[in-house]
């Protein structure tokens, strides 16, 4: 379960304050498959990653009972000096997972071949969200979070992809941001919309798509 109590996030601008959650107290439940819609600029991202612990709110609390990936799609949380393989390496021993076994994982689901063993730097955005998704996908989490990444790489690969994604959402948490409604209908049963900093919650996918499109 992940609860959120009362928790707002703001920013700080040259304007002043951009407030992009307000007040929002839910729970996730485990099994749920929920997608969330939104405008660019809505705070989907930024919610993802209060979801996530990457970022903390500015008011309220994050209550997690599950463990709970980075957002998928989301490479700033790796070191850009280090290689893709040192890094996956980190993520292994942060986790307490066998580091040869999540890096060959990684290495054959990435497919990013000789740039394993080159800087981040180096990547193109699309390398580096497929690094980020295949070191996702090689720890074990009981949630797991998706930022537009099924939209990476060729066919091939979003096939892989989605075959992978449904699979955990089998016996696990999904919770996705996306713009493209028939990737939020493959993936999820339940939906919300977030606008001017509010959430609101549907029973099923199809209307929070109906309210935001």
């Amino acid at each position: 379960m992940i609860r959120f109590d009362r928790v707002s996030k703001t920013y700080r601008t040259r304007r002043g304050h951009h407030r992009v959650l307000e007040d929002a107290s839910f729970t996730i439940g485990r099994g749920e498959a929920l997608g969330i819609c939104g405008h660019n600029g809505a705070g989907k991202s930024t919610l993802l990653r209060l979801i996530a612990g990457v970022e903390r709110p500015s008011s309220g609390t994050v209550e997690r009972q599950m463990s709970v990936s980075w957002p998928l799609g989301y490479g700033s949380s790796f070191q850009s000096s280090l290689t893709g393989a040192d890094n996956v390496r980190f993520i292994a021993r942060v986790y307490g997972r066998p580091v040869d076994a999540v890096l060959g994982f990684v290495e054959a689901f990435a497919e990013l071949g000789s740039y394993l063993d080159m800087p981040i730097r180096t990547y193109s955005a699309g390398m580096n969200a497929r690094l980020a998704f295949a070191a996702s996908l090689a720890v074990d989490f009981d949630c797991y979070l998706v930022d537009e990444i099924t939209a990476a790489g060729d066919e091939r690969f979003r096939a892989r992809c989605h075959a992978a994604l449904m699979e955990r959402r089998e016996r696990g948490t999904l919770v996705m941001v996306s713009h493209d409604p028939h990737t939020l209908r493959a993936y999820c049963t339940s939906g919300a919309t977030l606008s001017d900093g509010r959430l609101t919650f549907y029973d099923s996918i199809e209307g929070a798509l109906e309210q935001h499109f």
